[in-house]
């Protein structure tokens, strides 16, 4: 009986010693917390969507409030070009007769009016074609006198047939030859008027067809050029237009008088006005593009380009309005595209939308029945703060 009353004390005491130890450590363990009662009060739970904007970040970032309001959008056709002339505003000039470049003083750029000289040949051959000339000439004056002589005496039968046609022979062929001598001396912008044996010349003037600008000169001094060569080119950008290329499929939308927004590949922020002027009804085969024609509105922006520069362009084809809002109020982020929307004074919301096309700085919001007719918008500093 001793022995059974003395294990009973012993378990006893090792149930408190180990209770004691679980009840030690319990509490020296921070992360057992002991239970507590329901109160019946709910922790509140920090809206990830809500953004607190005070009044001085507003002024001092330049912010601004707007409400979605109906623009215009159109539908574009997008395409690439060029500015370029018409063909009978460039002219590449050559010397229709073989010589050496004896003198010229042309740069690229330099302006030049049309008859103005652009260079001078020279060759000896050119000294034949005046003597054949007024030998020819010469000989006509007594031809001709020689064939109405003998056409009257033909008449009165005073003199043969035979002798009328010679004379007539020999007339009819110098003249063909004065003539023809006459032309080479005005293609080589020699007067054949004025030309006597005092004044006959080994050189002669090359003039340029038509007032603009000398764009390219592949003639230099001393330069032996033959009747094929081009020796200068000369463009006239007074009538500089647009040339575009669109795609076959769009072709149907694309009509004269429609607008033009013209911009330089490497300046894209500058919009230049244009119009349709031209639409070709040929589709290139290999390309499958059709060619587009086009002026700019303001004369004085001619000024600005120059002939070969490419631009890009979009051709305003149709239009109708949507509810839109700026697009410095909408916010891409992965593809989603987010605004704020302001709830009272300091406090804003972010809000996903669905947006639609883009033009003139605005972009529609499809979903713009969401949201109240009077609904504030934050529409310039978004960005930042929607991504942060």
């Amino acid at each position: 009986m001793k022995d059974i009353v003395n294990n009973f004390t012993h378990v006893i005491s090792l149930t408190s010693i180990l209770l004691l130890l679980t009840l030690t450590l319990a509490s020296c363990n921070p992360k057992v917390k002991p239970e507590t009662a329901n109160t019946g009060v709910t922790m509140g739970i920090k809206d990830q969507d809500a953004i607190i904007i005070t009044e001085n970040q507003f002024k001092s970032g330049g912010m601004d409030l707007g409400k979605i309001s109906m623009q215009e959008f159109n539908t574009v056709v997008k395409a690439n070009g060029m500015f370029a002339v018409p063909p009978q505003n460039q002219a590449d000039v050559s010397a229709y007769f073989a010589g050496y470049v004896k003198n010229i003083n042309l740069l690229p750029g330099n302006k030049v009016e049309k008859g103005q000289v652009l260079f001078t040949i020279e060759n000896p051959e050119y000294i034949q074609v005046q003597q054949d000339f007024l030998e020819a000439k010469g000989r006509l004056s007594y031809l001709k006198s020689d064939y109405e002589r003998q056409k009257e005496l033909m008449a009165d039968n005073v003199t043969s047939q035979k002798n009328f046609l010679k004379a007539e022979s020999e007339y009819t062929v110098t003249m063909a030859q004065y003539q023809s001598l006459k032309k080479r001396l005005s293609l080589m912008n020699i007067n054949p008027n004025t030309l006597t044996g005092e004044n006959i010349r080994s050189v002669i003037s090359v003039v340029s067809p038509l007032s603009g600008y000398a764009t390219t000169i592949n003639a230099s001094k001393g330069m032996y050029l033959n009747p094929s060569d081009v020796a200068v080119t000369v463009t006239n950008t007074d009538d500089l237009h647009i040339e575009l290329k669109i795609f076959e499929k769009d072709l149907p939308m694309v009509k004269k008088g429609q607008q033009i927004n013209v911009r330089l590949q490497n300046d894209t922020g500058n919009v230049y006005k244009g119009v349709v002027h031209l639409v070709n009804k040929s589709i290139n085969a290999q390309s499958r593009t059709v060619e587009i024609h086009g002026d700019l509105v303001n004369d004085e922006e001619v000024q600005l380009f120059a002939p070969g520069m490419y631009i890009e362009a979009e051709i305003l084809t149709t239009s109708a309005e949507y509810p839109a809002l700026p697009s410095e109020a909408v916010s891409n982020i992965d593809n989603d595209f987010f605004v704020l929307v302001k709830k009272d004074n300091t406090n804003f919301k972010r809000v996903l939308v669905k947006i639609g096309a883009t033009n003139n700085g605005f972009t529609q919001i499809l979903n713009a029945a969401d949201f109240k007719p009077n609904t504030e918008f934050l529409t310039n500093g978004a960005f930042n703060l929607i991504t942060e």
